[in-house]
């Protein structure tokens, strides 16, 4: 579980772009920071649980963020094993005439 700071004031094309209300996303779950304190255990093992954020406010500005912990691999190599499946022959060339060889089989 990692507890980072979030910063308050983005930018106003910041917020328009990200659909941001107050630096907070959309859809993202806020708790105020008394209930955060009373039920911290609880939030800490939920959000290890289910791998949602939560953001803390206090006087409804966010102040923190609760989030998963996530190891960070050593290498990005075979981070997609399981995950993309190749269909067919991606070596062998295609039977499809494209226009830019057409024109340079024209001349033009």
């Amino acid at each position: 579980m990692v507890m980072t700071m979030v910063q308050s004031e983005y930018p106003p094309i910041w917020n328009r772009a990200m659909n941001m209300q107050d630096g907070i996303a959309a859809g993202v779950r806020t708790i105020k920071a008394s209930e955060f304190k009373a039920k911290c255990l609880k939030l800490m093992d939920e959000v290890a649980e289910t791998g949602q954020e939560i953001i803390i406010t206090k006087n409804g500005r966010p102040v923190s963020k609760l989030s998963p912990y996530r190891k960070i691999p050593d290498t990005f190599f075979g981070a997609d094993k399981d995950k993309i499946k190749i269909l067919g022959d991606i070596i062998e060339p295609l039977d499809i005439e494209w226009e830019a060889d057409r024109g340079l089989l024209d001349g033009k």
